[in-house]
């Protein structure tokens, strides 16, 4: 009697152990959810070259020249990572035509730009794809100093250059942006037939420009 109690015990715990894993086996199996990867964030980071328009206002020795200017520019971004912050070096060259005449001793005067570039070291802050910065560096334009009938000089003059603008990356590849810059080219002394003018120059300009923006190699 005690050998059939003990046995019918033994039974019962080996089922109660067994259950489980039995119902376990009949679960479906189990996959965990794929992992979701986040898109890369925007980065200013890369070369990147562009075409750009503008207005130049300014004064030179009692003449106030004033045009338009159009031209292109190219240059390097960094962003550090994880930091708003980015550097960058640019350089632009653009065809100009702002001039001014005026009534001097000796005849009609005029005094012109015919071109006009800068090398700018910049900085920024940038809200994602909107970044504000600033600008400065080396100034150089193509000057020309003309007295009628048919004397003149021209001179590369060479100066400095500040400002300032904002820049929105409309996709990855592609910026535009608006920006102010003042510019002071010094004194230049131009040879004419029968007398040596100074003339000093200084501007100030507004642009716009839309650039392409190449991925980074590094």
């Amino acid at each position: 009697m005690i050998r059939h109690i003990a046995l019918g015990a033994a039974s019962a715990a080996v089922l109660a152990l067994s259950a489980p894993a039995v119902m376990a086996a009949d679960l479906p199996a189990y996959e965990p959810a794929p992992a979701v990867i986040a898109p890369a964030g925007f980065t200013w980071t890369g070369p990147y070259i562009g075409a750009q328009a503008g207005y130049s206002w300014g004064s030179a020795s009692k003449a106030s020249p004033d045009g338009w200017m159009v031209g292109g520019y190219l240059g390097y971004n960094y962003q550090f990572d994880g930091s708003p912050v980015v550097i960058g070096i640019e350089t632009d060259i653009n065809y100009a035509d702002i001039d001014d005449r005026r009534s001097a001793r000796g005849g009609r005067t005029k005094v012109s730009t015919n071109w006009a570039g800068a090398t700018r070291a910049r900085i920024g802050y940038a809200f994602d794809r909107f970044m504000v910065y600033g600008a400065g560096g080396l100034a150089y334009a193509g000057r020309e100093f003309s007295r009628s009938p048919g004397d003149k000089d021209k001179k590369t003059a060479v100066g400095w250059t500040i400002g300032g603008g904002v820049e929105y990356a409309a996709s990855d590849n592609v910026a535009v942006r608006a920006e102010y810059r003042y510019s002071d080219y010094g004194k230049d002394t131009f040879k004419l037939s029968n007398s040596s003018p100074k003339s000093s120059y200084s501007e100030h300009r507004v642009m716009v420009g839309v650039a392409y923006k190449f991925d980074s190699p590094f």
